[in-house]
C-alpha cells in the first residue's frame, strides 16, 4: 500500500516513516504542493493521501480541491488546526476524514485501515505488524511473507474482513464445509486457530469465550 504524506513538519514526517514503513506501509512524503502534484502526475498509483493544510507554498484544501477530489483518492486531513469550521469545510469537500495534531500514531492508522477497507474493498489490511493483501492472498508479518495453508488463508481473511466484530466459531466451521466439503466439528477449529497464531506469531487474534474470534484494528 502506498501513502502519500503531504507535510512539511520534519518531526512528523520521521514518525510517521518510521511507523507506517514498520506496519507494511510504502510512505512517501513530499513538503509542497507543487511537488505532490508533480508525483501525483508521473505515479498515479496512490492508496491514501494524508495531507496537512497549511503548506509552505499552498493551501490543503486547494491542493484537495484542484489535483486530489477528480483522482479519487483517499484523504485524510492532519493539521493543527482543530476548529469547527475547518473540520467541517475539509469533510464538506470530500476528504475522508480529519485528524488534528498532536495525535496518535494508532488511531491514525485505525483510521486509515477503515478508509482503506470501505475504498479498496479486498484490498491489503495492516493489523500491528500483519498485512493481509486480499487481492493476492498474500499475508507478511513486519514485510515478510507468512506460509499459510489455502484454508488458513480464507479463514483469517473472515477474521480481516469482519474487523472489530466477532466471527462466531459456527460461522467459521459452516465455512470450511463449504470449502472443502469435508465434515468438521467444533475441534477443527481450534486446531486451525492454534495453527495460524503459531504461523503469524503475533497475537492479534482475540478470543471471545464461548463465542468466536475478533481481530481489533487498533481503534
Amino acid at each position: 500500500m502506498r501513502i502519500l504524506l503531504v507535510e512539511d513538519n520534519e518531526t512528523i514526517i520521521q514518525g510517521l516513516r518510521f511507523f507506517l514503513e514498520k506496519n507494511g506501509y510504502e510512505l512517501v512524503v513530499k513538503t509542497r504542493i507543487r511537488q505532490a502534484v508533480e508525483y501525483m502526475d508521473t505515479m498515479p498509483e496512490v492508496d491514501l493521501i494524508i495531507l496537512d493544510v497549511t503548506l509552505p507554498d499552498g493551501n490543503g484544501f486547494d491542493l484537495f480541491r484542484n489535483e486530489i477530489r477528480d483522482r479519487e483518492i483517499p484523504t485524510i486531513f492532519l493539521t493543527a488546526r482543530d476548529d469547527e469550521e475547518s473540520v467541517v469545510k475539509g469533510l464538506t469537500i470530500g476528504a475522508e476524514d480529519y485528524i488534528t495534531k498532536p495525535f496518535s500514531t494508532k488511531e491514525l492508522l485505525a483510521r486509515m485501515n477503515k478508509i482503506l477497507m470501505r475504498t479498496k474493498r479486498n484490498g491489503a489490511v495492516t493489523v500491528s505488524d500483519i498485512t493481509f493483501d486480499m487481492d493476492k492472498m498474500v499475508v507478511t508479518r513486519s514485510g515478510h511473507k507468512v506460509e499459510l495453508s489455502a484454508l488458513e488463508l480464507k479463514i483469517l481473511s473472515l477474521l480481516f474482513l469482519s474487523l472489530n466484530k466477532v466471527v462466531t466459531r459456527n460461522t467459521i466451521l459452516d465455512k470450511i464445509w463449504e470449502w472443502t466439503g469435508n465434515d468438521v466439528d467444533d475441534h477443527t477449529v481450534t486446531v486451525y486457530m492454534k495453527r495460524i497464531r503459531e504461523k503469524l506469531q503475533t497475537d492479534i487474534i482475540i478470543t471471545v469465550k464461548g463465542i468466536g474470534y475478533r481481530i481489533d484494528d487498533g481503534a
